[in-house]
């Protein structure tokens, strides 16, 4: 399959800039897989949708305030860091703008006791720079760093907050999950009390997530690596979720990826893995999800509109099928959905 193929056209008028107040009162539109019907209704009305024993799953990562600006040592030229994986306190991977960041060269952050020296040991793989610092990191990023927005949105947000969920506990993305932002906390009391659970799983998003495929094909895309858990807890719930005839409800594609990667740990050939969907694990996933993957944890997708020829929209037409999700893009485009990180949701049942 083509890269090409995952293209498609979006006035800019419909990429979303601001997220809507409040946080539930979005769009919603709800694909069925079964017959191939498209509702529209507003994110309130996901209650109607699910059932007693549905187990929503959640990626509980926090965005981290990875966008510094540091100086060039000796020189003093100006570099804008995004930082976007932690390898230790001191080491971390970040994308850099700026001329000639190469191996060697030092840099510093900040003033006063908030100051930081680093330099670059290294280019990564895919593109980026490796940077050591001369002491830990995180403890200063809230007052080195800004939270990052996506370069295609052009307005600053009143509240920084919105650009988290709600349920944000566990601080290390670059980007936020976006599908987990309609959710408030009176809508998750509300279906808490029809009987839906709740299950958290944590996958730190870099910007490999979001970053257009340049592969002329698919299949040969390198999918760089992304850190995530699912503990005992929450494997268990789903395991008895699953035995009790219950639905996994995946709030994201990056909860997708966690799933999806937990049940092929629990049978890396495909196989049947006797009583069990899927096993705790911590650690890296590169699972690269487009059509021809067999969903083995997932039983609905909640979603945003992603961007053309992203690994997004390739695993949520994996999910429902190219030609429905082609379809469900044109509808939403002639309704004027809202798309990307601050944009509409779609319901995939």
């Amino acid at each position: 399959m083509k890269t090409c193929d995952f293209d498609y056209a979006l006035p800019s008028h419909l990429i979303a800039q601001t997220p809507i107040e409040p946080r539930d009162a979005s769009r919603l539109l709800v694909v069925s897989r079964a017959d191939g019907s498209l509702t529209h209704g507003t994110f309130r009305d996901i209650i109607e949708y699910l059932k007693p024993n549905d187990l929503l799953v959640f990626n509980d990562t926090r965005v981290i305030p990875a966008r510094l600006t540091a100086r060039k040592v000796p020189t003093g030229g100006k570099v804008e860091l995004l930082l976007v994986a932690r390898r230790s306190p001191t080491e971390w991977e970040a994308l850099v703008r700026g001329r000639k960041a190469m191996p060697g060269q030092r840099i510093a952050i900040g003033e006063g006791e908030a100051h930081v020296t680093g330099q670059v040991i290294a280019v990564t793989e895919a593109g980026g720079r490796l940077i050591t610092f001369d002491r830990a990191l995180e403890p200063l990023l809230d007052d080195l760093g800004q939270v990052p927005l996506p370069p295609y949105v052009h307005q600053p947000l009143s509240d920084p907050e919105r650009y988290h969920t709600v349920y944000a506990r566990v601080a290390g993305s670059s980007a936020a999950p976006t599908a987990g932002r309609h959710f408030t906390p009176d809508l998750l009391l509300e279906l808490r009390a029809t009987g839906v659970g709740f299950a958290f799983v944590t996958l730190h998003i870099s910007m490999d997530t979001f970053r257009p495929v340049t592969a002329e094909l698919v299949q040969d895309h390198v999918m760089h690596t992304e850190w995530c858990t699912m503990s005992l807890e929450t494997a268990e719930q789903i395991n008895q979720v699953r035995l009790r005839g219950g639905r996994i409800v995946a709030v994201g594609t990056t909860a997708t990826r966690v799933l999806e990667s937990a049940a092929a740990k629990c049978a890396p050939d495909g196989s049947a893995c006797a009583w069990q969907t899927v096993t705790p694990f911590e650690g890296p996933t590169d699972l690269f999800i487009h059509p021809g993957h067999r969903f083995r944890a997932v039983d609905v997708l909640l979603t945003n509109f992603h961007l053309p020829r992203s690994t997004l929209l390739m695993l949520v037409s994996a999910f429902a099928g190219k030609d429905l999700i082609d379809r469900a893009y044109r509808e939403a485009i002639e309704q004027e959905y809202r798309f990307y990180s601050f944009g509409d949701a779609m319901l995939i049942i």
